[in-house]
This record gives C-alpha cells, structure tokens and sequence, in this order.
C-alpha cells in the first residue's frame, strides 16, 4: 500500500474504536472508570479499580486494561461461577446473541458447543479452550475516498496507455485486484475491534465467561522491547 493510504488508514483509526456499551476503548484508566460509573457500575469492595454492575442480564466484574496508560482492553467477568451445563448454555447463548448481532461479523461460522460434549473432561484431559470471537464492523467508511486511494494505489503500475488497451481479460483481473484490495482494507479495519470470550475454570471451582472488548490500536506491539 502507498504511504497515503497507509495515512488515511491511522486517521479514521483514530475515530473507529472498538466500544464497550458506547464508550470507545481509549483513553486512560481513570477516564475509562468515569466513564463506566456514569453507566452506573460501581467500585469493588476489595479492588478499587475493579467495577461491579450489570451487563447483559448478568451481574459482572469489570476490569480496565492498559499499555503505555492507554486502555485497550475492557474485560467483563461473571461475578457468580456457575456449573459445567449452564456454562455451555450461557456460551451458546453469547454466540447466538453476537451472531444476530448486525454490529459484528465473525470468520467463524458457528462457535457453539454440542449438547454432548463434556466441557470439563475437554479443558482437563485435552487442554481444549472454548473461544469465540467476533469483529465490531467499521461505524463509517468514506467509501469514495477508500475506492480513490486502492485504484490510484493498482493503478499507479499502468500507463495511460495501456489502461486504455486492456483487453477484456486483463480487465477483469484488474477488478478482482480492487475488490479483492477493497474487503481486505475493511477486514483489516474489523479486524482492530476485536470482542472474543472464553469459558474461564475458577479456582475455587464453578466456571465463568471471560469476555474482552479490545482495541488493538492501542495493544502493545513490541515498542518497549
């Protein structure tokens, strides 16, 4: 990709984060904490940096994470373990919710767990993790402005001469080129707002839903190395 498209790429970055309840994942902590109380949860007893509320139906722990003091991770945990069946009911249930979900798409068809497997002997015996994870789409997209950098990008290895000598072959190739450039320029957009969850064995027994809602613009990326 040329430098101007790699340009317009970090300028719409910085106005599509991923988003918790409509609060972009961004910022610092303490922005973050105000911002999550003014949309009612409260401080932990023990952890003062830890909030309790309700989300989804459930009531959750919720946890700001950050590198450089920039959040990029909001993690919601379920305050009250529950037994091996309801856990398998609740992570279909999740995958059911974000699949009917038009705010997301995800490069996996189906993440539900079947009614016959044992999740315990699987996460003990196998090792087997239970993830699913799904992509918020791009809010806004100047399709115009994108559409004139990826063909002045494919375009810029032709001459004037030979675009207008295509022969019809070498037209369609080069259409698939744009399209193909065009998805992957979105996908890589959805790609930054990930929101994935796992089922998480507790320590004291029972087993809960880890979920994290990350924006990866502001994931560490080896800088501090």
């Amino acid at each position: 990709m040329t430098l101007s498209l790699l340009s317009f790429v970090a300028l719409y970055a910085q106005n599509d984060v991923t988003k918790f309840l409509g609060i972009p994942v961004d910022g610092t902590k303490s922005e973050m904490i105000q911002k999550l109380k003014a949309k009612g949860f409260t401080p932990n007893s023990y952890e003062r940096d830890v909030l309790e509320g309700e989300f989804n139906g459930l009531d959750v722990r919720v946890h700001a994470v950050t590198n450089n003091n920039k959040v990029y991770r909001i993690m919601v945990v379920d305050a009250v373990p529950t037994d091996e069946r309801n856990i398998q009911i609740r992570f279909n249930k999740l995958c059911q919710q974000f699949a009917n979900n038009s705010k997301y798409i995800s490069l996996e068809e189906d993440y539900t767990i079947p009614d016959d497997e044992k999740i315990s002997y699987e996460m003990t015996v196998h090792k087997k993790r239970y993830q699913a994870v799904f992509f918020q789409k791009p809010e806004i997209i100047d399709t115009v402005a994108v559409q004139t950098m990826i063909q002045s990008e494919l375009l810029s290895g032709y001459t004037k001469e030979q675009l207008e000598n295509l022969t019809d072959k070498e037209k369609e190739e080069l259409q698939s080129k744009l399209l193909k450039f065009s998805l992957d320029y979105v996908m890589d957009l959805c790609e930054k707002k990930p929101v994935w969850f796992i089922i998480s064995e507790e320590k004291y027994g029972g087993y809960s839903i880890c979920m994290y809602y990350d924006n990866e613009y502001n994931h560490a990326n080896g800088e501090d190395l």
